[in-house]
C-alpha cells in the first residue's frame, strides 16, 4: 500500500513539473494568439472585414495567429497596452496616441502607414491672399476656421503653432468657427466667412474643382513639421524575433494587391515602411515649442 502511494506522488510530481515547464502555449497559436489592438476611424464592420482579410494574409505568410481587440477610443488602447499583464500585444495608435504609450514604457513603434505616397503628413495654417495676414502672430484678433477640435493637423497641431508662436487659441482668437470637414473649413475661409484656418496637407486642392481660382485666392502661411501616420507597435515584451517576423510578414503582404487593398480596407493605409521611435522626435519638438505634453492631448 504505501509503495502504491509513493508511486502516485511521484508520478503526481512529475505531471506537475512537465505542466509547469511546458508553461503558457506560445505567442501567436490558436491557443494565444496575438492580440493587435485598434481603434476603428470608420463603420467597425468594414474595419474588421479588413482586418479578418489582413489576419489571414499574416498567417499564410508567417504562421502567426493575430486577434483583433476593438477599442472604442484611444484611451481604451493605451489601457489595453498598459495592463499588467497586457491585455493587447500590438497596436496602431495615432502619433499622440502612441507619444503617451511610449512616455509610459507601453509601446514601441516598428512600422509606419503610408498614405497619399509618404509616411507622415502636415497640419497648415491659410488666409485669403488679400487678408493682410501674413504671419501667425497676425492672427490675434482674427476668426478661424478649423475642421473638428479633435483632428491632429486641422486643428491640435494648428493650435499648438499658433501657442508657440504667442497666440492663445483659446483667448486670443476672436472666434474658432467649428467647419466640421477639412474643406468645410477650407471653404469658410475662401468665401470670406473666417479670415483665416486651418487643414491636412494643401487642403485647398479639395475644393479646387468647384473654384478653379483657389490656389491663388488662399496662401498658405505655415506649414507644420511632419506629423507621423498611425501604424504598428508593440509592448516592450514582444521579443526582437517576434516583432521581425511580424514585421516582415507585413510588408511583405503589403507589397501585393490582395495584401494592399486588406490593409486599405481596415486603415486606409496604402503601404508600410519601417520607422522606429526617433521617427517621432520632430512631433515631440512641436509640442515642446508649445510647452505641452502627449498627456495634455488627452
Amino acid at each position: 500500500m504505501k509503495k502504491r502511494l509513493l508511486i502516485t506522488v511521484v508520478l503526481l510530481g512529475l505531471t506537475m513539473f512537465v505542466l509547469s515547464s511546458c508553461g503558457e502555449p506560445e505567442l501567436g497559436t490558436e491557443e494565444n494568439p496575438l492580440i493587435w489592438v485598434l481603434v476603428p476611424s470608420g463603420e467597425s464592420e468594414t474595419v474588421l472585414t479588413g482586418f479578418d482579410e489582413v489576419a489571414n494574409l499574416l498567417f499564410e505568410e508567417t504562421g502567426l495567429v493575430v486577434e483583433p481587440f476593438v477599442a472604442t477610443e484611444y484611451a481604451g488602447a493605451i489601457e489595453a497596452m498598459c495592463s499588467d499583464p497586457p491585455k493587447a500585444h500590438m497596436a496602431s495608435l495615432a502619433t499622440f496616441a502612441y507619444m503617451l504609450a511610449s512616455e509610459r514604457g507601453c509601446a514601441e513603434a516598428e512600422l509606419v502607414s503610408v498614405r497619399f505616397g509618404s509616411p507622415s503628413y502636415n497640419g497648415q495654417i491659410f488666409t485669403r491672399a488679400d487678408s493682410g495676414i501674413a504671419s501667425l502672430a497676425d492672427l490675434a484678433g482674427k476668426t478661424f476656421c478649423r475642421p473638428d477640435p479633435l483632428s491632429t493637423s486641422g486643428w491640435i497641431i494648428p493650435s499648438l503653432e499658433l501657442r508657440a508662436a504667442g497666440v492663445d487659441p483659446d483667448n486670443d482668437l476672436d472666434q474658432v468657427v467649428d467647419a466640421g470637414s477639412h474643406d468645410a473649413a477650407v471653404s469658410g475661409v475662401y468665401n470670406g466667412d473666417c479670415d483665416a484656418g486651418s487643414s491636412f496637407v494643401d487642403a485647398r486642392s479639395t475644393i479646387e474643382e468647384d473654384n478653379p481660382d483657389v490656389m491663388d485666392v488662399l496662401q498658405v502661411i505655415f506649414i507644420s513639421g511632419d506629423i507621423p501616420n498611425d501604424g504598428v507597435q508593440y509592448v516592450p515584451s514582444i521579443s526582437r524575433e517576434l516583432r521581425d517576423q511580424l514585421n516582415d510578414g507585413l510588408l511583405a503582404i503589403a507589397a501585393t494587391d490582395e495584401g494592399v487593398e486588406a490593409l486599405d480596407t481596415a486603415y486606409e493605409w496604402t503601404a508600410l515602411e519601417k520607422h522606429d521611435d526617433s521617427f517621432y522626435d520632430q512631433f515631440r519638438q512641436i509640442l515642446d515649442a508649445a510647452g505641452v505634453s502627449a498627456e495634455d492631448l488627452q
